[in-house]
């Protein structure tokens, strides 16, 4: 728990129903002031719910959302002071890019030349020309209406901006490109960020830390590494990054306890490498491989299971189909969990 006077945002027991049906139950979070904070899960698992309550989209029927330390859970969306950034935008597509971008200011009721001026300040920041300030933003790419949209949400100086999958929309390679940008901009402007997906990968990479949502609950909040590496539920374990279950001989061999489900991370799982200390070392065969350049994915045979694995490429050793290896796997890069009861 951060200290009080650290806390940005802090969700209270947070309940929200549609009829009879629960879409979150008591969710608790607390977000530092100028942190990178990521609601990650599937669809329908209640993180977008989340974020519409802190923005004053959804009014909880339990609980309280704070922010800087006052309660704002029934204040209207316009007076909170949240930046917004949608999925699909949500922007005027017949308008500039300018106006676009200063609509929030007219509605603030500044004076044309104070308008003019934030307007230019943050399409510099975040690398919009002047050129591209006078087209429709019809005329723009994806890449660039996201700018336009994230210079929109911030050019009225909100003290929290709220991103709603602002990704999704975009080809792979753009996609990273952003992701990294985003961070940078978030970074230079240092304010404090809730963002929303459904990508392990975009959370992993951007966040400080990240609250893994299932159902309605929160399965774990923690740093990247704490739920990469030390994933606190099996769902968790599963669902951030690909997971290898550890069951049948080679449990029974590594004398693991039946009652628990076995898991271990692809990269833990070393080919053809010297005997571990206290490792256990089985043989197996390359049953076929993923060519993903800085590494290979390969599925092996081992001991009537396929075990998946990670290597760095170093383009001399890189092993066929059908070839022998060994796969060494240790009890300490194992993470376990009570089986489900029936």
């Amino acid at each position: 728990m951060a200290e009080t006077k650290d806390v940005m945002i802090e969700l209270k027991n947070i309940v929200v129903r549609f009829g009879d049906f629960e879409a979150l139950h008591n969710i608790n979070v607390d977000v530092r002031k100028g942190e990178f904070f990521t609601f990650l899960g599937p669809s329908g698992c209640g993180k977008t719910t989340t974020l519409r309550t802190i923005t004053g989209f959804i009014e909880p029927v339990d609980g309280s959302v704070n922010v800087n330390g006052e309660d704002i859970t029934h204040v209207p969306i316009e007076k909170r002071n949240i930046g917004i950034v949608f999925q699909s935008y949500a922007l005027f597509p017949t308008m500039t890019v300018y106006d676009n971008i200063a609509f929030g200011l007219k509605i603030q009721k500044l004076g044309k030349a104070e308008v003019d001026r934030k307007v230019r300040e943050i399409a510099r920041k975040v690398d919009l020309s002047d050129e591209q300030l006078k087209k429709a933003v019809s005329q723009l790419s994806g890449g660039q209406q996201q700018r336009v949209a994230i210079a929109r949400a911030l050019v009225t100086g909100p003290a929290i901006i709220c991103m709603d999958e602002p990704l999704s929309n975009l080809d792979a390679k753009l996609r990273v490109q952003l992701r990294n940008e985003l961070k940078k901009m978030q970074r230079d402007f240092g304010i404090t960020t809730i963002y929303v997906t459904h990508d392990q990968e975009e959370a992993l990479t951007l966040s400080d830390r990240i609250a893994v949502f299932n159902k309605g609950f929160i399965e774990q909040i923690g740093t990247p590494n704490e739920v990469y590496n030390h994933s606190k539920t099996e769902f968790v374990c599963n669902f951030i990054g690909d997971i290898n279950r550890i069951d049948g001989e080679i449990a029974a061999q590594m004398r693991l306890d039946a009652a628990k489900h076995h898991f271990v991370r692809l990269e833990r799982v070393r080919v053809n490498r010297p005997k571990d200390e206290s490792e256990l070392q089985l043989s197996g065969v390359i049953e076929s491989r993923e060519y993903y350049g800085l590494y290979i994915k390969y599925y092996i045979a081992v001991a009537g299971q396929t075990i998946k694995a990670i290597e760095k490429n170093d383009g001399i050793n890189i092993y066929e189909p059908g070839e022998k290896v060994t796969v060494g796997i240790h009890p300490a890069d194992l993470m376990s969990y009570d089986a489900p009861k029936a």
